[in-house]
């Protein structure tokens, strides 16, 4: 009984680092003024998706089967983030120039095309996203929401995927 306690308090502390991350974000963009480029809304919306179903497990608090698929959804959920943070790092990575210029507005994107046209478009990348406005240790902050997915996804699958002890 310890164990599935364990696992929904698990499961709640990656919902609150979820929020921490979110709120950060906002506190980035609204106190310190950093606008979100088109990839950073995206990572956002990962870290949202993560938060949510982070939240469910701690809720449902399901057995083993139920845990199991969880784990799967929140490390795809994960692994998805990473991919788009990944492809932030990596524009940021390039030369000056190299990447092309600035990019409509996502929500400008979002009213002339389809949803599929709009997400191809930002995973290339624009001009906006190559910049770096902000760094902590001398990694940007796509880098820190690399980290943190990578860390809330390797949680989420030992913390789901794990077999629970019977003592």
């Amino acid at each position: 009984m310890a164990a599935v306690s364990f696992r929904r308090l698990g499961n709640a502390l990656g919902f609150l680092a979820c929020v921490v991350l979110l709120a950060y974000a906002l506190y980035a963009e609204l106190v310190l003024g950093l606008a979100p480029c088109p990839l950073c809304i995206f990572q956002r919306v990962a870290v949202i998706v993560l938060g949510v179903l982070f939240l469910l497990a701690a809720l449902q608090n399901p057995g083993r089967a139920g845990a199991r698929i969880y784990g799967v959804l929140l490390g795809l959920a994960a692994l998805a983030g990473m991919l788009v943070a990944g492809r932030h790092v990596w524009i940021q990575a390039q030369p000056p120039g190299s990447v092309a210029a600035c990019g409509a507005d996502l929500d400008y994107l979002l009213e002339i095309m389809p949803v599929t046209e709009v997400i191809a478009k930002v995973l290339t990348g624009s001009g906006e996203c190559g910049k770096i406005d902000w760094t902590l240790l001398g990694l940007s902050m796509p880098w820190w929401v690399l980290i943190a997915l990578a860390g809330l996804g390797i949680w989420a699958l030992w913390l789901n995927l794990r077999r629970l002890s019977s003592r």
